[in-house]
């Protein structure tokens, strides 16, 4: 049965800015809800300053984005998005469950919420340590479980895996895969190629402009390739070519 449901993120012509370079260029794209969604590309491709415009705290200058029916950054949705940035947005003085407890009383999350996040994060032997004595793989699980609290409509999490080891990483995609079956869509940025096919849908994104909006079973039929990081190469040719056939 087709989902009828409006996306749970649309952009439409987001144009952005920096230092007189634009970083992003005329992005249109749309999330369905209750996905996993994985934004790949290269460093620099711009999918941070996309994640940003999504969440509500880039500067845009052009277009429109609506998540969860809102304009981005709007205040009814600071408890329906939780967002994970690269860098660990946690306090490095207070323990986990310190950390846990601050950010549940803003959200006015349930008090049950944090041996919840602290489980789906392999978290419950390090509850009492100190933020700032954990490695930075643990760090970055912090974030990730604060994002967790209140059980939020859509996450945004900017390469979350990075810095984790082989095996929790493929436990949290198996977390984003069951938060998705319950509801939850999962916006999911990375730079690795091989993280791809654990996503319901992949936005391919290049110089700051979208190259493939797509399935990954659709990407490979589409480029003839059976190998994401090919596929993507493919894309990357394809649209060098119209490009120098535009020019010329």
């Amino acid at each position: 049965m087709m989902n009828t449901a409006p996306p749970a993120v649309a952009v439409e012509d987001l144009l952005v800015r920096r230092g007189g370079r634009d970083v992003l260029r005329d992005v249109s794209v749309s999330v369905p809800r209750g996905a996993v969604v994985g934004l790949l590309g290269p460093s620099g491709s711009g999918k941070t300053t996309l994640l940003r415009a999504i969440v509500g705290v880039q500067i845009t200058h052009g277009g429109r984005v609506t998540v969860l029916d809102e304009p981005a950054g709007s205040a009814p949705l600071r408890r329906r998005v939780g967002y994970v940035t690269q860098s660990a947005s946690v306090y490095d003085d207070l323990t986990i469950r310190q950390n846990l407890e601050y950010f549940r009383a803003l959200l006015r999350a349930p008090k049950s919420d944090i041996d919840r996040v602290l489980a789906a994060t392999h978290l419950e032997d390090h509850a009492s340590s100190l933020v700032g004595s954990l490695s930075g793989g643990q760090e970055s699980r912090v974030s990730l479980a604060a994002a967790l609290l209140g059980s939020p409509d859509l996450l945004v999490l900017d390469e979350p895996t990075v810095g984790l080891d082989p095996l929790l990483r493929v436990e949290l995609w198996n977390l984003f895969h069951e938060l998705a079956d319950q509801g939850t869509t999962l916006l999911v940025s990375s730079h690795v190629m091989d993280e791809a096919v654990r996503c319901d849908r992949l936005i391919l994104l290049r110089e700051g402009v979208i190259l493939a909006d797509d399935t990954p079973a659709g990407l490979y039929a589409a480029t003839g390739t059976s190998d994401m990081e090919e596929a993507f190469l493919t894309l990357i040719e394809r649209e060098k070519r119209t490009e120098f056939g535009r020019a010329s």
